[in-house]
């Protein structure tokens, strides 16, 4: 019954994954008015799953990340409560805030949720391991997306290759390093929600990857609007070359990320990105960013608690 489970609530919280952050490479093509929420979702979406296929050759590191090894014992590690535990307190964690329309990092999800069932297991969490391996690259990569958001906006301005206006060449450019954003994401996130499958003995790894990309997508396809609103329309405002900025700066760090095997959240990068240009630009709406901040802030601790109540309940049913 137990692998029952822990099969569903790894399935979910790649649903809920696609669901919350597929838009989050492709939000300025709808932002900008390039193109329509649907079409920019299902471009989104192609490349998603094209990512997380090819990221069993590519980021077998993020893998070996995610199982929990170095974080908490091997012998709770090894636990099918504890990873079942885990993969509950993270798709529970994304589910609510998709409801909500916040744009939160599943990666901080999981670790809160590997946290929280750390804790209620044993107690015996390295938290030194924790941090260095999980939390600065992910509290870091939205200061640095924000830097190099204005950074790169004002240079492609100053060179004339950030028009206002659209233009064929700028269209298919902005089309292109959105899909490799959305490619990279699909790179760095699916190894962590893999990683949870193999924990079900039998299922071969290549199986593993199959069944979180099938998820992500569907998530992408069925329950996207509401974050797609808030990352498209509410961050900034942004024209199409101002879009193609953000979307050139979330494409390069995270795809760098992934093939360093750094977690860092496409969701950090996305908004970091967006949130940069819209500084530059002076358009950034300040209300809406502080409300995703504290959506952040609460993510990790959310994660934990959940994860440390699955545990509790499954271990004692």
């Amino acid at each position: 019954m137990i692998l029952v489970i822990l099969c569903l609530a790894a399935f979910f919280v790649a649903f809920t994954n696609g669901a919350n952050a597929n838009f989050k490479g492709v939000a300025s093509l709808y932002g900008s008015g390039t193109t329509t929420l649907r079409q920019a979702a299902l471009w989104g979406t192609a490349t998603t799953f094209a990512g997380s296929l090819a990221a069993l050759f590519l980021t077998s590191g993020l893998l070996i990340a995610f199982r929990g090894r170095g974080i908490v014992p091997d012998e709770l590690v090894a636990s099918p409560e504890f990873v079942c535990a885990v993969a509950i307190g993270g798709a529970l964690t994304s589910f609510l805030a998709t409801r909500f329309g916040f744009p939160v990092s599943t990666t901080h999800a999981l670790v809160g949720a590997l946290l929280g069932a750390g804790l209620a297991g044993n107690g015996e969490v390295r938290f030194a391991a924790l941090g260095s391996n999980f939390l600065y690259p992910l509290f870091f990569s939205p200061a640095v997306a924000a830097v190099a958001g204005a950074v790169v906006y004002l240079t492609l301005k100053s060179l004339r290759l950030a028009p206002d206006h659209r233009t064929p060449l700028l269209d298919t450019l902005h089309f292109l390093s959105a899909g490799a954003a959305s490619f990279a994401r699909g790179l760095n996130d699916t190894p962590k929600m893999v990683a949870l499958l193999l924990a079900v003995p039998g299922l071969g790894v290549h199986w593993a990857f199959v069944i979180v990309a099938v998820a992500i997508a569907m998530g992408g396809l069925l329950d996207i609007d509401r974050v797609a609103e808030t990352l498209g329309k509410k961050i900034t405002g942004m024209n199409p070359g101002q879009g193609f900025a953000a979307s050139l700066v979330t494409a390069g760090l995270v795809t760098t990320a992934s093939l360093h095997s750094l977690p860092v959240s496409t969701t950090h990068v996305s908004v970091g990105s967006l949130l940069g240009m819209g500084m530059a630009s002076r358009q950034a709406r300040w209300r809406k960013v502080a409300e995703i901040l504290f959506a952040w802030v609460s993510t990790v601790p959310c994660g934990a608690l959940l994860a440390a109540l699955a545990y509790v309940i499954l271990v004692r049913c």
